[in-house]
């Protein structure tokens, strides 16, 4: 068989495995994101105690966010009211699982892999909470400070006595709540109206139903858009591993188990790979004799340290915090590792099943065929949806303000006039939560009164007669890069 065909037959032999357990995981994080309500995440964490530590850590375990994305939710749970180490504890432990990626390590490493993994994040992110509450006092109140620079001014109830609740979480849950963009039917028929405000609004819903609707809408469409792109990038490098690499490679230094764990460290603390799409990266080069101490280092390191949570988690938290955050994730990630090599049956982690080199499309089943049909419809759903959302934005802006576009430069301008759209190139946002915060940083602008983010183009839409300044220090302050377009 040709090259070409084995390759094809590892990425279909990993879709196979993975597309049933991914499938289910999206479906558990869109329950909890619309079952399970927000207050729960902060009402637990606000003491100063190990026990907040805990409580986060095991809180954020399941919950499928990005390291990117779990950095303006843990401001948000700082501004509510939990402790600085728990905060630190929810950032350590939630990018490096949650339900789509534990199910999908079940799935193509097996069930000790799938404990040993949360478990392995919920005793690091307790190591990182307790180093933080003990050596990081001073950096206590620099969080405290940067969660409350954020204002509501773009909030305009009715009854200006009342509380900002709302605030806290995107919601209005004010019936008599209107958006700074003048938009109701937000909070009339669950619909976004795109201000920022109502982000989350469209999966929310009193009745059973509709919850449930919400559910499969951020399971299988939200979180697709997230996470899609880099689980197709990591099955395909998976697969270029399996064809490409020589087996000897990697066994040579199988001995080497620490050796192993530091590579793979170097490699995996500045680049960006997510909790789902680390896993077919680390099981093909299992398969070619990584050592599964050095696989979990990967799994653990990946998906909670990169380059760009670095850069914000030092501005938000403090560098102290920064400091003992990456401390924790390598001190964790190692020692599990070394207990899985060291003190665990090695064939409890064996992936050669998984990949054998024998592995042949045609000994796919019925089943099988239909897992990968309906996660690949799925997958260029959400692909579809987020391309058409960006092409009518787009449309919708060049019509009404006034934008020219230019296909061969790939760069909008605008007018300069303060009653027209002003657009903003914002750099470093992955995912839909990173479009919230950003969409929330812009809205808390004085004199913003319409934001639009686009965030497949990377570009916000802001209408108001706010300041240029303003708006990219609000952007730079949420941990993204913003420049004037």
């Amino acid at each position: 068989m040709t090259i070409i065909g084995h390759y094809f037959d590892a990425l279909l032999m990993m879709l196979a495995e993975m597309s049933p357990y991914l499938m289910l995981g999206f479906f558990i994080a869109g329950l909890l994101r619309t079952f399970v309500p927000h207050a729960l995440y902060s009402n637990h964490l606000s003491k100063r105690n190990m026990k907040s530590v805990v409580k986060a850590a095991a809180i954020g375990i399941p919950l499928p966010l990005c390291s990117c994305g779990v950095i303006p939710t843990s401001v948000s749970l700082r501004k509510e009211g939990a402790s600085h180490g728990a905060c630190t504890s929810f950032l350590i432990a939630t990018p490096q699982t949650g339900v789509d990626s534990i199910a999908a390590t079940y799935s193509m490493m097996g069930l000790p892999f799938a404990i040993v993994r949360p478990l392995a994040a919920l005793f690091t992110a307790m190591f990182g909470g307790w180093l933080v509450n003990r050596y990081a006092k001073d950096d206590d109140r620099l969080s405290a400070a940067y969660a409350n620079q954020e204002h509501h001014e773009h909030c305009h109830c009715q009854d200006h006595n009342e509380a900002h609740e709302h605030a806290d979480d995107d919601e209005c849950d004010d019936e008599n709540h209107e958006c700074h963009c003048g938009e109701t039917q937000c909070h009339e028929d669950g619909n976004d109206c795109g201000c920022g405000c109502c982000h989350q609004s469209k999966v929310n819903s009193d009745t059973f139903w509709g919850k449930l609707k919400g559910a499969l809408a951020y399971g299988f469409v939200d979180m697709l858009q997230d996470v899609g792109k880099w689980l197709v990038v990591g099955l395909l490098i998976a697969a270029l591993i399996t064809v490409a690499v020589p087996n000897e490679w990697l066994a040579a230094l199988h001995e080497y188990k620490l050796l192993n764990m530091l590579i793979v460290l170097a490699i995996a603390i500045p680049m960006y790979v997510c909790a789902t799409g680390s896993i077919p990266i680390a099981v093909s080069l299992m398969a070619k004799g990584l050592t599964p101490g050095a696989a979990l280092v990967l799994l653990m390191a990946g998906p909670a340290v990169n380059s760009a949570s670095i850069l914000v988690i030092g501005n938000s938290f403090g560098k102290r915090t920064l400091s003992l955050y990456i401390l924790s994730i390598v001190i964790g990630s190692i020692a599990f590792g070394l207990c899985i090599d060291y003190l665990l049956p090695q064939d409890w982690f064996s992936v050669s099943g998984v990949l054998a080199d024998d592995c042949c499309m045609h000994h796919l089943t019925f089943w099988n065929w239909l897992f990968i049909v309906v996660f690949v419809a799925l997958l260029l759903n959400a692909f579809v949806l987020q391309a058409m959302s960006s092409h009518k934005l787009q449309l919708a802006h060049h019509h009404d303000s006034g934008i020219s576009v230019s296909s061969e430069q790939n760069t909008i301008n605008t007018k300069n006039d303060k009653d027209m759209t002003r657009t903003y190139k914002i750099d470093g946002m992955s995912c839909n939560h990173c479009k919230a915060s950003a969409e929330k940083a812009i809205s808390n602008v004085a004199g913003v009164e319409k934001v639009e983010v686009d965030l497949a183009k990377g570009i916000a839409y802001v209408e108001g007669n706010q300041k240029d300044s303003d708006v990219i220090a609000a952007i730079e302050e949420a941990g993204f890069n913003c420049r004037l377009l």
